[in-house]
């Protein structure tokens, strides 16, 4: 069998097409056709069904594949880490972060890092906590920055700080006169909520569950920003991560004394995944930063 074989199959398994394949692979359809035969007559099993102009996996092709990705990566992965070895001090970073923190803490870190290291290049993906936890067990990112996940295997996540959760409520809002609030006394309000499948609405439903109450809901969200403007709109109240760098205009924040009402922001990453120098002097960086604001 030979390495291009594996790439070949590889783009044909993804596009379920020949004709897209070769044009792909920048090869000719027969010479594509023709290599795919010889893989299948070499591992003595048929690797597609054929529907038309189309293919499609058969169970064989499903296994075969399976290994094929995985080879391919860890031969990608041998290619990295040789050129990481020939310039160590250059290299990329790919990282992951949630919506919030796209707006100071990223900034201010990278900033921070590339005066040290401005050759260093990152690729940035800002989503949501259990997307970019995706992205990080799938391989695409070497870290992301997200609320404290649900146990995944491997994943390996350290609190970096904890940001208070404060309730925020139109300037025109009888609330907005105080300067504290017990999250029980807010029963009868209308609230802007986050999504349950947003891990900073689970942590918000868990602190109304807290103080035994439950919230009349008006709008669910996924963002900070969507939930704020919905507020300012008057159209109800919200509790959102106390961040400096949005907007508060026509909003007034407020203090919630009871329960506890935060959340804590940490870096994660799989354990035992190979980090290029870039990445490894990235996690050092980090760790020693919030060390020494501790």
């Amino acid at each position: 069998m030979e390495w291009t074989q594996f790439q070949y199959f590889q783009v044909v398994a993804q596009l379920q097409h020949f004709t897209k394949a070769a044009e792909t692979l920048n090869l000719s359809q027969p010479a594509l056709s023709r290599s795919i035969a010889r893989l299948e007559g070499e591992l003595g099993v048929p690797l597609f069904e054929r529907q038309g102009r189309t293919v499609v996996l058969n169970s064989y092709g499903r296994i075969f594949l399976n290994r094929v990705n995985r080879a391919i990566q860890e031969i990608t992965l041998g290619q990295q880490e040789i050129e990481d070895l020939i310039d160590p001090f250059q290299g990329s970073v790919s990282l992951g972060f949630i919506h919030s923190q796209g707006s100071n803490l990223v900034p201010d870190l990278l900033g921070s890092f590339r005066k040290n290291f401005p050759e260093v290049r990152f690729m940035l993906y800002q989503n949501l906590t259990s997307q970019v936890l995706d992205q990080l067990e799938a391989g695409d990112i070497d870290f992301c920055f997200c609320a404290r996940p649900i146990a995944r295997e491997n994943v390996h996540w350290i609190r970096l700080f904890t940001e208070e959760i404060i309730l925020i409520v139109p300037r025109e809002h009888p609330l907005a006169q105080r300067k504290t609030v017990k999250l029980a006394e807010l029963s009868e309000e209308l609230f802007i909520a986050f999504k349950k499948d947003v891990s900073l609405g689970e942590i918000i439903d868990r602190l109304f569950q807290e103080a035994g109450i439950t919230p009349k809901v008006t709008f669910e969200g996924e963002e900070i920003g969507t939930i704020m403007g919905l507020v300012a709109a008057k159209l109800g109240i919200a509790l959102i991560p106390k961040v400096k760098a949005f907007d508060m205009s026509g909003l007034s924040q407020v203090h919630v004394s009871a329960p506890l009402c935060q959340r804590v922001i940490g870096m994660a990453w799989v354990e035992g995944r190979y980090l290029s120098p870039a990445a490894k002097r990235f996690k050092e960086f980090v760790m020693e930063h919030f060390l020494h604001e501790k």
